[in-house]
């Protein structure tokens, strides 16, 4: 019995993304990214969209040549269907429904951020694959949540944002400093320079698992706004230092919460998902908990930001239920789990 291929679409936010999976082993996996967004500071929905336009054609293709697949070997087309930014969404959705029109090859419906986790499952994604149950700590610039997951199809949101995501949390700190869009990398970058504990900003009192970055971020900006007055050269004399402090903030309210879960779940083995899995320190500190019987799963960073290698490998596991879509789907801003 031959593996089944899957061609994964990917156009959630400002990447645009195809991969082709054989099996569980990724053939290709290009991303056509929008560096038109830096000078906004951030991603512009109506630009996303038009760059969408004009990528994904090229980059279907091209990801079918990269694997040597023809489209008529493909058996089934996984797409994002939410959540993310609509119109970027809806050229995802409308090129897979016109494609399957065409073609006759059958559509399955992938949620962004189940997408993510399941990305561990792939051939080259992560030294150690998580074993049923665990938890993942979902978090991107979107979303920060933490993840029961007792499948690949049964998965149960245990925290969430209630209000900013981490990686929101990074990309605002990093403007307040003056650092360009997106600012989490660099935040990480200089961080390694830096005194984690030079500066102390104050940290969120949120029971439960649920998370809070808000008051973090406002913290930040009243320390940079108070000591700018004093000294306006204070952002550059202490950039690393601030990065290191804003840094080990952040990861920190992080690894409270998912060790709150590990206590209250007495599920032991944990995986990281999203673009701020791609973190250095958050990565350094679950890599430590092993030390306490830990089994930790960290992505590969090719897998962490967005991609469709991780959108084909959540669709076959859909595939392979039996799920399918029809040409009623639409795309979902926001999408429940």
């Amino acid at each position: 019995m031959k593996d089944t291929i899957i061609l994964g679409i990917e156009s959630s936010c400002d990447d645009t993304s195809a991969a082709v999976l054989r099996g569980t082993q990724i053939l290709s996996n290009v991303i056509a990214g929008q560096a038109i967004h830096e000078q906004f500071g951030g991603v512009v929905p109506e630009l996303a969209s038009r760059a969408h336009q004009e990528n994904i054609v090229p980059v279907v293709s091209t990801a079918l040549k990269e694997a040597g697949i023809d489209l008529k070997d493909v058996d089934a087309i996984a797409f994002t269907q939410g959540p993310g930014l609509l119109g970027s969404l809806t050229i995802g959705v409308s090129f897979t429904k016109a494609l399957s029109l065409a073609t006759g090859i059958p559509m399955i419906p992938v949620h962004h951020m189940k997408a993510h986790i399941l990305a561990h499952f792939i051939d080259d994604a992560s030294e150690e694959k998580p074993q049923f149950p665990f938890l993942c700590l979902t978090v991107s610039g979107g979303h920060t949540q933490i993840v029961r997951v007792n499948d690949p199809l049964d998965m149960e949101v245990l925290g969430n944002t209630i209000d900013d995501a981490a990686g929101e949390a990074f990309d605002k700190a990093a403007k307040m400093l003056s650092l360009p869009y997106p600012g989490g990398p660099l935040i990480d970058k200089y961080a390694q320079l830096g005194n984690p504990k030079a500066f102390q900003f104050s940290k969120p009192r949120i029971e439960g698992l649920n998370f809070s970055f808000s008051g973090l971020k406002t913290s930040i900006l009243y320390t940079i706004r108070d000591q700018v007055k004093l000294n306006e050269d204070f952002i550059e004399q202490n950039l690393a230092d601030l990065c290191a402090s804003i840094q080990h903030s952040i990861v920190q309210i992080l690894m409270a919460k998912i060790e709150k879960a590990v206590k209250e779940t007495g599920i032991q083995c944990v995986v990281i998902a999203g673009g701020v899995s791609a973190n250095s320190e958050l990565r350094k500190c679950l890599n430590a908990k092993k030390e306490d019987g830990w089994k930790v799963s960290i992505p590969k960073f090719s897998y962490c930001t967005d991609n469709a290698a991780m959108i084909a490998m959540a669709g076959k596991f859909s595939f392979d239920a039996g799920i399918r879509a029809d040409q009623s789907v639409t795309a979902q801003a926001r999408l429940d789990w």
